[in-house]
């Protein structure tokens, strides 16, 4: 299988509702996507699928060089087989140092006994100083995480979820909330990642996708509308039609 993540023909409905309807996609070991369309188009569902959180009622999605199909695993073995997950709201721990929430992340035996008797070693904390200055908070280390400001409570879960090394990361609605130049950064971050891991993008802010610079699927009552460079799709006449409301 040359594509890290493969997914033919999933469809799933709620309450006779087509939330997704034939959807195929695929993403490549090291690449950027980014995944746009009008609310209900079926963004987060789509994501829910590949995440273990929804079941399809039929399609499948395939995972990996062995062609795994992820239909039907659970969200923890989803995640420790290398899917990792942001979701809008930034999730972090505010009582703890910046520092600390990194460590927690940082990819060790998650055995009940090794991590009661867990003590960070060298590698561990040069793994931490790593990633802060991979995200932009190496001078916010000992800083309490709920004293961040918004962009940076989101950088640093996008670090907790690098700490765990996926092979793919999905991104829901970064940019939402951000300053400017808040979202400049994130778009660093987030190209970063795509030289070595998979890395695909839900996003509304069209300015925000232009700087990610990549291929970008357009989605609409949760089927492929298009597919192509920002510059191309936004002049596909369906994807015009849609936004247009006509």
């Amino acid at each position: 299988m040359s594509q890290l993540l493969e997914v033919s023909g999933i469809s799933v409905s709620f309450d006779g509702f087509k939330a997704i309807n034939n959807l195929s996609f695929s993403i490549g070991h090291a690449e950027m996507r980014a995944i746009i369309g009008p609310n209900g188009a079926g963004k987060t569902t789509f994501m829910d699928i590949v995440t273990g959180k929804t079941k399809p009622d039929e399609g499948s999605v395939l995972w990996g060089d062995l062609s795994r199909n992820l239909i039907g695993m659970n969200e923890a073995k989803i995640a420790r087989i290398g899917i990792g997950r942001k979701f809008q709201r930034p999730t972090v721990f505010e009582d703890q140092s910046v520092f600390d929430n990194l460590m927690i992340a940082v990819r060790n035996d998650r055995s009940p006994l090794a991590v009661l008797f867990f003590r960070p070693k060298t590698k561990d904390n040069d793994k931490v100083h790593e990633l802060a200055s991979t995200i932009g908070l190496s001078q916010e280390l000992m800083r309490k995480s709920g004293e961040l400001s918004h962009g940076q409570k989101q950088w640093l879960e996008i670090g907790m979820l690098l700490a765990q090394d996926p092979k793919l990361l999905l991104v829901d609605e970064p940019a939402a909330g951000m300053t400017l130049g808040e979202r400049e950064h994130t778009t660093d971050i987030l190209k970063e990642a795509a030289k070595t891991r998979a890395v695909v993008v839900i996003e509304h802010d069209m300015e925000f996708i232009r700087r990610l610079d990549c291929k970008v699927t357009v989605l609409h009552e949760g089927s492929v509308l298009a597919e192509g460079a920002l510059d191309h799709v936004t002049k596909n006449q369906d994807v015009i039609d849609v936004y247009l409301g006509r």
